[in-house]
């Protein structure tokens, strides 16, 4: 593949003011031989554009007609991968998060696994609410949060208000063995004063359906506690309910910095294509300023 010489030749002609007999000797040479000839015969059109195509980035648009994505393609297939990689910063966060389309679903999750759990939980809430999420949860993981060593004993307690008193005296008798007196507030006082063990155990004794109103009830008042989940809970959730598309969608919420690190985990054919979409003026500059040795390969090709 490569960028089509017709095409530049059209671009000279008009910019360098040849003739259709000029313009047939030149059919087989390359930019650079060109200009060169151009330039001896005093053609000032041909110094400025040799000039311009190294300082210019416009000039080098037009030139290489940049804002096709199959001639910057042709360009970045050329470079290596530790160039390819300086140009997606330059990248719009939205093109990334449709690069990511390349990558086959256990591979989403992979990387959902890997990132700050913070922003995993941002992307499961671009597709299920709060209320979804503690349903779909595995009991275990519910256990997990409610009895987890940051989480704080008053404060779940105080959650438990809305908890129907029988089930408060299931828990507490299933651990006393006795039979549990008082008000509701009486019962969440004997929870308090039970030692850390007996406590957690009564927690994890509540009937599945409170541990969820309870869970949620936690975690809407602290999203903190969605934290506390384990990652390939999310993604087991997350790979079951979900296609592709949509998940791809939600993950447009993590930040760019990991976005970023997913694209480079494309292989480079796929890697260059999504380059393609990178800004054609900020693609330009770069090969100007920061690659100068790859445009010189196409001038003198």
């Amino acid at each position: 593949m490569a960028i089509r010489i017709d095409s530049i030749l059209e671009y000279l002609q008009a910019r360098l003011g040849l003739s259709e007999s000029q313009l047939k000797i030149y059919e087989d040479k390359s930019l650079e031989e060109i200009l060169r000839e151009e330039a001896l015969k005093g053609n000032q059109a041909a110094i400025q554009l040799a000039v311009a195509m190294f300082t210019n980035p416009k000039q080098l648009i037009e030139l290489f007609q940049l804002a096709n994505p199959e001639n910057k393609l042709t360009i970045i297939s050329t470079m290596t991968t530790s160039q390819i990689e300086k140009l997606i910063p330059m990248m719009e966060k939205k093109d990334l998060v449709q690069g990511l389309h390349f990558f086959s679903m256990d591979a989403l999750m992979d990387m959902l696994q890997k990132i700050p759990k913070e922003e995993l939980v941002k992307t499961v809430f671009q597709l299920f609410s709060k209320k979804q999420v503690i349903e779909m949860m595995p009991e275990k993981q519910l256990d997990k949060v409610l009895t987890g060593l940051d989480m704080d004993k008053g404060y779940l307690l105080q959650n438990m208000k809305l908890i129907p008193e029988m089930y408060l005296r299931q828990i507490i008798e299933s651990i006393t063995g006795e039979e549990a007196q008082g008000s509701s507030n009486d019962l969440r006082n004997q929870l308090a004063q039970m030692g850390d063990l007996d406590y957690k155990q009564a927690i994890l004794n509540l009937e599945p359906d409170q541990k969820r109103q309870l869970t949620l009830l936690i975690a809407s008042g602290d999203e903190k506690y969605f934290n506390n989940f384990d990652a390939d809970a999310y993604t087991h959730i997350i790979n079951r309910e979900c296609q592709k598309y949509d998940v791809v969608n939600a993950m447009g919420v993590i930040k760019t910095e990991y976005l970023e690190k997913m694209i480079m985990q494309l292989p480079p054919d796929l890697l260059s294509i999504v380059i393609t979409q990178v800004d054609t003026e900020k693609f330009a500059d770069a090969l100007i300023n920061k690659f100068p040795e790859t445009l010189a390969r196409f001038v003198a090709a």
